[in-house]
């Protein structure tokens, strides 16, 4: 893979390129033969867009892996998506700015609800608001202690995602996560997979029983289920990479914690879509690249929603002219990963790019959808090559060799 290569061939100008990504953009027909959420959405301008621009499909990681969302956003950006692959949980740190030190173990959480039998019946505590969420997190902060002088701290993230942090000495990240990934089973034993996290499964065990008991009156939200743990990391930025001036502008935490961890400037907190368009248009001149995500259309294939997937890609699709009206040299539209409402979860379908610039050539693909981007210019090609193609459409690669 070349995503290296391209930091020797930066040249510095003062172009600009915007990011827009639909997260979980990627479906599946939910009908034989039918159309999938992106196909089935009106979306004149999108398609207006694919016409005069160069079209393909990306793979996040590779053939037939389905992609978390950190590496998926990191070969966005550019950057090898094994070798920079960390746990959500770092990501929700620097989302929420906690106060991060080496001593940290981050734990990205979910509050759930478990049954009398100890069954997990909803992962996500029936997406309990977020100021619930905040009264929960102050809850167990005042009941929930652990032993080994290891410190823990809760602090909300968005609906029914929490970020928990252990600080002490000697916590390894190596421990089997407690989260199912499924409804109709218990949690999972937090087990050591090396000899040097221990310590850190023992937290972990005597967590998950102190906030059981501490949530046990609680209607929905009654237990919490672990993933994601990870250690503290630094990665190096998009300007000391590329030379980008960049701007994060995202809604939910983890995404801005990505934007962060990258080096970008992240835009104030919104709370709509709308917001995100209005901070672009505002912001705008201040920053040479743009990564602006949007997450509702994840969001509903996560929830088997076809329909209300196909509404927001909808609703997207009417604030194109806002981006086009400000004519970036490079525009890509994308996702980070595919989440069909048919799957009701992420994907290792490759999922749809537009890239428009004055220096593409256009290809034959006319509407902007699965099938279509299929025969497009770009072919399909692994995500963390589409920086680099950007980043040429943008004057900003110099010739290699000679």
């Amino acid at each position: 893979m070349t995503t290296n290569l391209i930091d020797k061939l930066i040249i510095g100008n003062s172009t600009k390129i915007v990011f827009l990504i639909m997260d979980g953009l990627g479906g599946l027909p939910i009908k034989a033969d039918g159309p999938t959420e992106l196909e089935a959405a009106q979306t004149p301008y999108l398609d207006e867009l694919a016409a005069a621009s160069v079209c393909g499909l990306l793979d996040p990681i590779g053939y037939g892996i389905t992609p978390g969302s950190g590496p998926a956003h990191f070969a966005l950006f550019g950057y090898d998506p094994i070798e920079n692959n960390c746990g959500r949980g770092l990501l929700t740190a620097a989302g929420v700015n906690f106060p991060m030190t080496d001593k940290d173990l981050f734990i990205r959480a979910n509050f759930a609800t478990m049954d009398a039998g100890g069954l997990i019946i909803d992962r996500r505590a029936g997406r309990i608001d977020t100021e619930t969420n905040r009264r929960i997190c102050l809850k167990l902060r005042g009941n929930v202690k652990l032993s080994e002088n290891i410190e823990v701290f809760f602090e909300t993230e968005r609906e029914h995602r929490a970020l928990i942090a252990l600080r002490g000495d000697g916590l390894n990240e190596n421990i089997e996560e407690t989260d199912p990934q499924a409804t109709g089973k218990p949690l999972v034993q937090a087990r050591a997979l090396v000899p040097e996290a221990q310590k850190a499964a023992r937290a972990i065990a005597e967590l998950t029983e102190k906030v059981k008991a501490a949530l046990a009156d609680e209607p929905k939200a009654n237990t919490i289920l672990l993933r994601g743990y990870a250690k503290h990391r630094t990665y190096p930025s998009l300007t000391e990479r590329f030379g980008l001036k960049a701007m994060g502008i995202a809604n939910y935490p983890m995404y801005r914690g990505i934007a962060k961890l990258l080096g970008m400037t992240v835009a104030e907190e919104t709370n709509s879509i709308e917001e995100e368009f209005a901070v672009l248009e505002k912001t705008y001149q201040n920053c040479d690249f743009f990564f602006v995500h949007i997450k509702p259309t994840d969001s509903r294939g996560e929830d088997g929603n076809f329909d209300a997937k196909v509404e927001a890609i909808e609703m997207i699709d009417r604030m194109i002219p806002i981006i086009t009206d400000l004519n970036p040299d490079v525009l890509v539209v994308t996702g980070d990963h595919s989440t069909p409402a048919a799957l009701a979860a992420h994907s290792w379908h490759p999922v749809p790019v537009l890239l428009s610039a004055k220096t593409c050539r256009p290809d034959r693909v006319k509407s902007f959808g699965e099938r279509d981007c299929l025969f497009g210019g770009l072919g399909r090609m692994p995500t963390a090559a589409l920086m680099g193609v950007a980043l040429a459409h943008a004057g900003r690669l110099a010739k290699f060799g000679a």
